[in-house]
């Protein structure tokens, strides 16, 4: 069964100018097997155990060819470092990031999106999209100083 993504995709393809490669279409699988946020480090490293043929570059573009086409969205990392997550037909949510271990996890506050609503509406502002992320210290993280703080 064909995936709704890679027509998507290949639609995209079709209007940048650009061919329908095995390649490309080994990395959209690979990116759509693969939940939660990944770099495109991590999505090389996962590609290559299928196909060692594939570089990174490959990865990279193709990456940027399925945010463009609304298939992946581009987070920013505590560390600076790009995520992509799956976007299509998965609901809005924000982020919570661990600037200690990189943890991320993912919230969706319908008080937020109201005030959010009301502001845009405020200063008559189109917005095309939004991300909300709250950089802080998870629990773990906290749990772990203070074992650390009580052991000295």
């Amino acid at each position: 069964m064909e995936r709704e993504e890679l027509g998507i995709f290949h639609e995209h393809l079709k209007q940048c100018g650009l061919k329908k490669t095995a390649q490309r279409d080994l990395i959209l699988d690979v990116f759509l097997d693969t939940e939660g946020h990944v770099s495109s480090e991590t999505l090389y490293s996962l590609v290559k155990t299928k196909d060692p043929s594939v570089g990174f570059t490959t990865v990279y573009r193709t990456l940027k060819l399925l945010k463009d086409c609304g298939l992946a969205r581009e987070l920013e990392s505590y560390d600076g470092r790009t995520l992509y997550e799956h976007h299509y037909k998965h609901g809005h949510h924000d982020h919570l990031i661990c600037t200690r271990c990189g943890a991320l996890f993912e919230f969706y506050s319908e008080e937020i999106e109201k005030i959010q609503d009301e502001i845009v509406r405020k200063y008559r502002f189109k917005p095309l999209h939004h991300s909300h992320r709250i950089f802080g210290i998870c629990s773990s993280c906290q749990t772990a100083e203070k074992a650390r703080a009580t052991a000295s």
